[in-house]
């Protein structure tokens, strides 16, 4: 990715597995097939040491260049179900790596996700990367894809690693240890 980019949005997008328990009956029998998949983008300096999650409990960071623009709590409809905006003319100095997670918040395993996705966009909506979630498992989460800026320039890595956390906050130890591989 070349450092001409100024803005970049990465969207997420899943659907539930198709149980065949649908319906309001279906649902009050406990069927109900929604999947609430969070995503995040993590700040982490050179030392891979964090500055600061962006996520569902905290859309915009203290720069104000990374901003969630809201939780998605079913995954239906098509398209991107969460997007994640990065300003990366606006990111200060300190911020070497953003790193970007998917994580089920209710604790529900990749086995129930489907059709998952990670896009990245340029300002004008061109998609530049898109990558499949295909890691279908029983974990609940996943170490998507990390930006990292090496003298001024931008590189987009696609990682795609298992991760178990509920939130990003449990992650972060995880992606730690994968960045400084």
């Amino acid at each position: 990715m070349s450092s001409a980019l100024s803005k970049v949005d990465i969207g997420l997008g899943w659907d539930p597995v198709s149980s065949g328990s649908g319906g309001f009956f279906g649902k009050l029998m406990g069927g109900d097939s929604s999947i609430d998949l969070d995503a995040s983008c993590i700040l982490l300096d050179a030392n891979n040491q964090l500055i600061e999650n962006v996520w569902f409990m905290r859309l915009q960071s203290k720069c104000r260049s990374v901003v969630h623009h809201g939780d998605n709590l079913t995954g239906e409809g098509d398209g991107d179900d969460e997007v994640i905006t990065v300003n990366l003319t606006q990111l200060p100095a300190n911020v070497s790596t953003l790193a970007f997670t998917v994580n089920s918040f209710r604790g529900q395993t990749f086995n129930q996700v489907a059709n998952a996705f990670c896009r990245v966009l340029d300002s004008n909506r061109k998609e530049l990367a898109r990558y499949n979630l295909t890691e279908q498992g029983s974990h609940t989460g996943v170490f998507i894809a990390s930006l990292s800026r090496n003298h001024g320039d931008w590189t987009f890595k696609a990682h795609g690693v298992a991760i178990n956390g509920r939130t990003v906050k449990d992650m972060i130890p995880q992606i730690k240890r994968e960045l400084s591989q």
